[in-house]
Parts: C-alpha cells; structure tokens; sequence
C-alpha cells in the first residue's frame, strides 16, 4: 500500500513539474506583435513590435543562413530595400518565423516650374523616367529615391531602375 501511495506522489510530482516547465518556458519565449505575418508594405521603414526580447534577427532566407542580428528595444523602426524578408526576435528562447515583404513603391510627382517641370521621385526605389513632347520620345533621366530634376516635356513615365 506505502508503495503505491509513494508511486502516486512520485507521478504526481513529475507531472506538477512537467506542467511548471511548461508555462515557464511558454512564459520566456518571446513574439513579434508587427509586423504581422505575410505582411506587404511599400515603404521601406519598418515598424517592429515584440515582447520578451533584446533583439530583431532578418534575413532574406527563411533558413536564416545570412541573419543579421539588430540588438534593440520594443518599437525598433528598420529601414529595409525591397525584397522578401524573414524575421524573429531573440530572447531567452526564439520566436516565430514571419514573412515581411517590402514592395518597390514607385511615385513619380511633377510640379510645374514655369516652362519646365520639376520631376520628383517620391517612391522608395530609383527612377528611369522616359519623357517625350507631342508624342515624341525625348529622352531618358535618372532619378535617386527623392531627387528633384527639372525638365520640359508633356508627358512623363517613371519606371523602377535596376
């Protein structure tokens, strides 16, 4: 009879323990509030949200075989190219895995500046912007992510430089 009791409170035991290690450890690992996952966005600021950690690892694979490791706190704002992103954060243990894509926003502005225009790249990638008067093609410019070029012409089209 002692031996079963003793067997009880042994099972009873380990299980009390099992549960314990359990909550502590589901209590230690940390997660990512945002971005949520398979999140699209087409400006190149990302806001980061997490709990329980110290740092935001990134890497463009999902097997993190080139991470870069950013060491910060809670509301951690990244400035990212475009390009498909996997991330987690690190503190005791490691969170999930979530996808983040960063879409090239192309945002081609013009202001009118007497008999010219001003040509502004307002997207977050560079511009090749064909212009062309009365229908015809005239040329080519090269916009960085917010240059200002002025330029005459009546038609203007932006496309994303490689």
């Amino acid at each position: 009879m002692e031996e079963k009791t003793i067997r009880k409170i042994d099972i009873a035991l380990i299980a009390a323990a099992l549960i314990a290690i359990s909550i502590t450890i589901n209590y230690a690992v940390p997660y990512v509030i945002s971005p949520i996952d398979n999140t699209n966005v087409t400006i190149n600021s990302v806001l980061f949200s997490f709990n329980k950690s110290d740092s935001v690892i990134i890497d463009d694979n999902p097997e993190f075989s080139s991470p870069e490791e950013i060491h910060a706190e809670d509301g951690l704002a990244i400035n990212l190219k475009p390009g498909i992103y996997y991330l987690k954060v690190k503190g005791i243990a490691m969170s999930e895995i979530r996808k983040l894509t960063v879409l090239s926003e192309i945002n081609l502005k013009l202001r009118s500046a007497g008999e010219a225009y001003e040509v502004i790249n307002a997207g977050n990638v560079g511009l090749n912007v064909d212009i062309y008067e009365n229908e015809s093609y005239k040329g080519t410019i090269a916009l960085k992510k917010g240059e200002i070029k002025n330029n005459s012409g009546d038609k203007f089209a932006g496309r994303e430089n490689e």
